[in-house]
């Protein structure tokens, strides 16, 4: 009981008014449910920055490869060759370049072999600079997606009579954080750790006459 004093009545004897206000597990529960939110925004936030990632090296392995393709198709000369001896295009980079020839940009380059290899060179340069733990394979190959999966790989046939392949794969770090090889690219899944190409482009660089 508490004395309240009623006005034109004096004091009287009643109860208290209702007490308002949060109580200490009432704040705590709000804490918790905003922390949750929070989290969730926070995860949404991580994801898009995953996904653009992922996009925009996909963007740039299918640039790199394009501009290698025109180049295969302005040198078809040397590109329709068989041989990674006559064709300095047939490479399998990972991370070791080519040793350097004939500086084309010095006017150097006398012979189409010479020009294809300071172009592939120079080209896997921008590709090891563009992309993380890049690999690429050019090489001729009429099933570059093997028949079991459906999925790309990295055999080739090399056959000459076959169509000439670029693939590109690269380590997406932000998805796959234990990648270790340098070919394993976003959503391999398969369990191996070896992965397979992100961009498998096929050139028909033309005839040779």
């Amino acid at each position: 009981m508490k004395v309240l004093y009623v006005p034109g009545r004096g004091f009287r004897r009643g109860l208290a008014p209702a007490q308002c206000g949060f109580t200490l597990v009432e704040i705590l529960v709000a804490i918790v449910v905003l922390s949750f939110g929070v989290l969730g925004v926070v995860g949404m936030q991580a994801a898009a920055l995953q996904s653009n990632h992922a996009a925009r090296d996909q963007s740039t392995a299918i640039a790199l490869g394009r501009e290698l393709a025109d180049m295969l198709r302005t040198n078809k000369t040397v590109s329709l060759q068989p041989t990674a001896s006559a064709n300095p295009y047939l490479v399998d980079f990972v991370g070791t370049l080519p040793d350097p020839g004939a500086d084309c940009f010095t006017g150097a380059c006398a012979s189409p072999t010479l020009v294809a290899e300071f172009d592939i060179r120079q080209w896997l340069l921008r590709v090891n600079a563009a992309l993380p733990g890049a690999r690429v394979v050019v090489c001729f190959d009429d099933t570059p997606y093997a028949l079991a999966t459906g999925r790309p790989q990295w055999e080739c046939n090399s056959a000459s009579n076959q169509t000439l392949a670029i693939k590109i794969g690269w380590t997406q770090k932000a998805l796959d954080s234990g990648a270790a090889a340098p070919e394993r690219t976003q959503g391999v899944g398969d369990g191996t750790g070896v992965g397979v190409p992100g961009v498998v482009l096929p050139v028909i660089p033309g005839s040779s006459t």
